[in-house]
């Protein structure tokens, strides 16, 4: 899973290298070129590959919270719904 961004990271070192070496090059010109083409890419890529995993794991989390409340009056995890399954609005108090 995490092949493409080492390897993209490998290719992005590199350039940092050849920029830093190069006779025109700075050592903080081949930083920049090291963070804004490799490590925040990537990152970014990380992060949205890895969204579908913190989704199940927030929900896991909630439903294992719900199970230790089951035993408690009005804990809030189930909405209520019809028969049909839409969800019921809440009823408005008039003024």
């Amino acid at each position: 899973m995490y092949i493409v961004p080492v390897a993209w990271l490998y290719v992005t070192l590199m350039m940092a290298v050849a920029e830093a070496t190069n006779s025109n090059g700075t050592v903080l010109g081949g930083i920049v070129t090291f963070v804004l083409y490799g490590v925040l890419p990537v990152a970014l890529v990380i992060y949205l590959m890895r969204a579908p995993a913190r989704r199940k794991a927030i929900r896991a989390r909630e439903a294992a919270t719900c199970a230790t409340n089951s035993g408690k009056p009005d804990t809030g995890c189930h909405t209520a719904t019809t028969a049909e399954g839409d969800a019921v609005a809440p009823v408005r108090e008039k003024e």
